[in-house]
């Protein structure tokens, strides 16, 4: 059932606004070549087909690509639906027109993805269709040893080195290189050239664009036989040659269960570790992603209880909610938490 807001929330929501419960939406699966079935060991889903999952998206409103609420209410209810009919109550007032602006999803990477780069805000407006530029942060849920993640390019390389080095084959000459421990996070601003490695299974917060150019694909063919196409022009110009990229630092919070990792114009992103109880803020649309542990929601909502590779969606009208956290045979709660800015 939707309620309208209560009234100490007035200031931010007329009294007519309709606040709607926790969403929790059922994950779309991509499978690419590149991917595995971490998914089913890690985060213990079902996968139903054979092959590899490369990508579980979690939360996407772009056109035929649509979260579904899977529990609660609003079962059946697509991302897309309840922001066209109740864009203040999940967004928050004075929200910008169009799609939820974010999209989230976990990666399964058992080869190493292309050599890629995203355009900003701007480049991506002129295309046909006009996208969203694609600004994204990456959180490493699991590093085999010696994984490797691609994030910006050595100091002093121009557009011109790294076009020479794609001409020779020897992308990798000119890319920046970590080694990624669980639980960094790695900011990609859009115009970061960036690829990631094998044996890493990451959680990616990104602006919901479809827009990738694909600069190298380290000489490797497609399931046809051929290689895949890049965009060479098109990747180049959207190049901002950003130098090397070094894990985010977490800064602490006014919250001490709460670390904050990106705080960007598109999002915030947060590690959240906490203790028995920890109320999620009720100040805006936010994002929650369960990395160990268990979480159970206040009873009214009739949720089931949230594991490792769960997730939750908190719309911007609902009051605070205490959660109620625990340890599983997984280790100490842990959860992801992406903040929608508001305008």
């Amino acid at each position: 059932m939707l309620r309208p807001v209560r009234d100490r929330f007035s200031r931010r929501f007329p009294y007519e606004t309709l606040m709607l419960p926790p969403l929790v939406f059922a994950p779309l699966y991509r499978q690419y070549l590149w991917g595995g079935r971490r998914f089913a060991s890690l985060l213990g889903r079902h996968l139903e087909a054979a092959g590899p999952y490369a990508e579980s998206w979690e939360l996407v409103d772009r056109q035929e690509d649509q979260s579904v609420v899977r529990a609660g209410p609003l079962t059946g209810h697509t991302l897309g639906g309840l922001v066209g009919e109740h864009r203040e109550a999940l967004l928050g007032p004075g929200s910008s027109d169009g799609p939820f602006p974010l999209l989230f999803k976990f990666l399964d990477a058992h080869k190493v993805l292309s050599v890629q780069v995203h355009p900003d805000d701007a480049a991506a407006a002129r295309r046909t269709p006009p996208d969203r530029g694609k600004t994204e942060a990456w959180y490493v849920v699991e590093a085999e040893p010696g994984s490797q993640i691609y994030a910006g390019l050595k100091p002093e390389v121009s557009r011109d080195d790294l076009a020479a080095a794609i001409a020779a084959g020897r992308c990798e000459d000119v890319l920046h290189t970590i080694e990624p421990r669980t639980g960094d996070c790695i900011f990609i601003p859009a115009g970061t050239v960036h690829a990631i490695g094998a044996g890493l299974v990451v959680a990616e917060i990104q602006q919901s664009s479809d827009v990738t150019f694909r600069l190298f694909d380290w000489n490797r063919v497609g399931a046809d036989g051929n290689p895949r196409p890049l965009h060479l022009e098109e990747g180049l110009a959207a190049t901002a040659c950003h130098g090397p990229v070094a894990p985010s630092a977490k800064q602490a919070t006014a919250d001490p269960a709460v670390s904050r990792m990106v705080d960007c114009e598109f999002f915030t992103f947060d590690e959240v570790m906490p203790s028995a109880t920890w109320q999620a803020a009720g100040q805006g649309c936010e994002f929650l992603a369960v990395l160990s542990g268990e979480v159970r929601l206040p009873d009214q909502w009739s949720l089931p209880p949230l594991h490792r590779g769960d997730c939750l969606l908190l719309p911007a009208s609902l009051e605070p909610q205490d959660l109620r956290c625990q340890a599983t045979a997984e280790g100490s709660p842990r959860l992801l938490r992406v903040g929608v800015p508001q305008a």
